[in-house]
């Protein structure tokens, strides 16, 4: 492991795009940096494996998210470019959003000030309104989900968990749990059926009041205690936050979703109307032709596309400086959220000067007592808990990346399991690993960032 693989010879392609490094990874989904070799675009694809989706019967729910991000056009929303499948995979390209998480502003500078927190929330406003409008429901909003392009303007992302009319039943409600429990609505707990539209509406209150308080306004260790805050609307506004805004969080969280501030008239309330400049946007594609095709066994082969890659061992991969700048500390939540919102990283990383093979061994090593299985491919190492945890066995995917002569960056991304039981394991881990650290993923940013002020996230976040 010598030498470095070049940055074109030892890239997956696929089509006209070349793969570089993973950008977030869930269950049933990896998603990674790409650039279009014909425009130089660089962009963000999303991997679904085929056989894991036919497997866990997912079958609609992917192709309702794809659906739903073809139907979607719209300057708040991430966009969807198009669709391709290879015999085993999925690919979705997406557009790559760059200005980090909104939430990174608060873990940073503390909460914002009123003027900002509006122009926030009216953007957010507008991509849930459109959305409702065309019957899609997002159901899962939250920060992760809230994204900022390269001009600060805000971009919702992950329609993983949103609903299409056809999921609504005789009762004109939804009928599914979901979402992330600080930010669900009371009535989405109570599991009897709820409106997707005041669901959402509800999460975006919450969004609000963290936006202005730097904190959430329903917060409990346990989770019983939590839900009961919210079946009451349990909360109570900080001293610095304007009667008119007040007014506002107070109507629209109001556990009786039958008495709840619809969006229509938040767009109306005196709080929100204040700079508001409704938005411009094009007309969505609303053919869903190609998302019927890549799902089609019985397809010409012709349509599908072809993964080429390197055969056999090869060097760490070379990390470019626009994809070093996307591991900056803007991705993760800083330590203000961690504490406040008892929210951990699900990635961490270091730096180290010994050769990518004794760094793969040392890992092996460490993670061997662990009660860890380690698998080995080249750079790549994944590591699976023997021990069922809280979600399932954790799962913890690490890669090498090569970022100058001599000098490499290990990654290591939660891909299955409880975040927490992660932040455990990465604690004791690298007390094993002291010897070879050069750096924690703390000093990072301070090096990337000097390259760029910006940040970049994926869209399409996987869970």
């Amino acid at each position: 492991m010598s030498s470095s693989r070049g940055s074109s010879s030892g890239r997956t392609r696929v089509g006209k795009y070349e793969l570089g490094r993973t950008l977030g990874e869930g269950t049933f989904a990896k998603v990674k940096f790409a650039r279009n070799v014909e425009t130089g675009d660089n962009v963000a694809i999303k991997i679904l494996d085929k056989e894991e989706v036919l497997k866990h019967k997912m079958i609609g729910q992917i192709k309702r998210e794809i659906s739903t991000m073809k139907l979607i056009r719209h300057p708040n929303v991430i966009r969807m470019y198009e669709v391709m499948a290879s015999k085993k995979r999925i690919y979705i390209v997406l557009e790559l959003v760059t200005g980090g998480e909104l939430f990174d502003k608060i873990a940073s500078k503390g909460r914002l000030k009123e003027d900002e927190a509006r122009k926030y929330f009216q953007q957010l406003i507008n991509a849930v309104d459109y959305c409702h409008s065309r019957s899609v429901f997002h159901r899962d909003l939250k920060p992760e989900n809230l994204l900022l392009d390269a001009t600060g303007t805000l971009k919702v992302s992950d329609f993983g968990l949103s609903a299409l009319p056809q999921q609504v039943r005789e009762d004109g409600l939804l009928h599914t749990t979901c979402g992330t429990p600080n930010y669900v609505a009371p009535e989405v707990i109570n599991n009897k059926g709820y409106d997707g539209a005041k669901a959402d509406l509800w999460s975006c209150g919450v969004i609000l009041f963290v936006l202005m308080a730097g904190y959430l306004p329903f917060e409990e260790s346990n989770l019983m205690a939590l839900y009961k805050k919210i079946y009451k609307a349990d909360f109570t506004c900080p001293p610095w936050f304007s009667a008119s805004v007040k007014k506002l969080i107070k109507s629209i969280l109001d556990p009786n979703p039958s008495t709840r501030i619809t969006t229509a008239e938040v767009i109306e309330h005196e709080w929100f109307k204040k700079g508001y400049k409704p938005p411009t946007f094009e007309k969505a594609d609303l053919s869903l032709d190609d998302v019927d095709a890549i799902f089609d066994e019985s397809a010409d082969p012709q349509n599908l596309v072809v993964e080429r890659r390197e055969e056999g061992p090869v060097a760490p991969a070379t990390m470019n400086a626009f994809e070093l700048i996307s591991t900056s500390k803007g991705l993760n939540l800083g330590s203000l959220f961690e504490k406040q919102m008892g929210l951990v990283k699900r990635e961490t990383r270091f730096t180290s000067k010994c050769p990518a093979d004794e760094i793969v061994t040392k890992i092996e090593k460490a993670a061997a007592p662990l009660g860890f299985d380690v698998k080995k491919n080249n750079s790549k190492i994944k590591l699976v808990g023997e021990k069922t945890g809280r979600k399932g066995h954790l799962a913890v995917s690490t890669e090498i990346y090569e970022v100058a002569p001599s000098l490499y960056m290990v990654e290591m991304r939660k891909s299955r399991g409880d975040t927490l039981e992660f932040h455990k394991f990465y604690k004791n881990l690298q007390a094993e690993l002291k010897d070879i650290v050069w750096k924690t993923d703390e000093a990072i940013p301070e090096e990337s960032s000097s390259s760029s002020s910006s940040s970049t996230n994926a869209a399409g976040k996987t869970s």
